[in-house]
């Protein structure tokens, strides 16, 4: 994913303008995580390594809908594009009304947390709690809580939106950890061998996993009537993570009697929403169809 991280270098500035609010999602310690001498950087380009303390920054929008979307970047796994796809996104959405929160996330690392493949799906859920339990205080509709991620953060998106009847973190007030629907832009689906992108899947379950991690995190294998609403957008020439992805996940979607829309661009390779202006604009117009703008 490389050469993503060099096309948006040059985007990648002046969206800190627009943050109202950030979250610490574990005030009170965080969960599944040890000792480390490991450091938080890339704070000057937007693109975050070595998170120990995951945040939710809130962007504001100046008359809140009551939609909320918690924005989550991609980056493989291994590092966040975290202003790109994250703050660029939520202002897109701010704009338009929908409270945006961009996620943060630990990536899974062995030398921060005990079981790294459950590290960022418990800040996800983390997230969707702290919002239901706070729906009031942002003015946002605690049944209108979605989640929208972007390559590896789209597999993120997807795995909350699958793994929702498991609580991974501590949640004594049994909140609703079901995000409301789900947004996937060029996603990782599968941890199968002839689909899944390589370096997201050894970051995650690791460089040999077991065919149970594989099946468990494969989230086309997970879905179920339940599962939320969805609006998926890929390109049909994407080199780093196979549109068959999508494909997949949309047909296991469509099978379970799930709500999902798709918009497959021909041409546009990874990363297009740097490169092609107005892609969000079928999002918002589903959105609306779907009482969510």
């Amino acid at each position: 994913m490389k050469s993503k991280f060099l096309l948006i270098t040059a985007l990648l500035c002046g969206f800190s303008a627009f943050s109202q609010d950030k979250i610490t999602l574990y005030p009170n310690g965080v969960p599944n995580s040890k000792p480390t001498t490991i450091t938080e950087t890339g704070a000057e380009r937007g693109l975050y390594k070595g998170i120990t303390n995951p945040t939710l920054e809130y962007i504001k929008p100046e008359k809140p809908n009551g939609t909320a979307v918690v924005v989550i970047a991609g980056g493989g796994y291994g590092v966040i594009v975290y202003n790109g796809e994250g703050l660029g996104t939520a202002k897109s959405l701010a704009e338009k009304g929908i409270s945006a929160f961009v996620l943060k996330y630990r990536l899974p690392s062995d030398e921060i947390m005990p079981d790294k493949k459950i590290g960022p799906l418990q800040d996800v859920q983390q997230s969707i709690k702290y919002l239901r339990e706070n729906a009031e205080k942002y003015g946002i509709d605690k049944n209108k809580i979605g989640v929208m991620g972007f390559s590896a953060g789209g597999h993120l998106a997807s795995t909350a939106a699958t793994h929702f009847e498991k609580p991974y973190i501590e949640n004594p007030q049994n909140t609703n950890l079901r995000p409301d629907f789900q947004i996937l832009v060029y996603p990782v689906i599968s941890m199968q061998d002839a689909l899944t992108h390589g370096g997201s899947r050894d970051a995650l379950i690791g460089k040999n996993p077991s065919q149970e991690d594989k099946d468990l995190f494969s989230n086309d294998l997970q879905v179920k009537a339940n599962t939320p609403i969805t609006w998926l957008t890929h390109a049909a020439d994407d080199k780093v993570v196979d549109v068959d992805n999508s494909i997949q996940y949309f047909e296991k979607l469509r099978k379970n009697k799930v709500e999902v829309e798709m918009h497959v661009f021909p041409k546009g390779d990874h990363g297009f929403i740097f490169r092609q202006k107005g892609w969000i604009d079928p999002l918002f117009d589903w959105m609306k169809r779907n009482n969510l703008l």
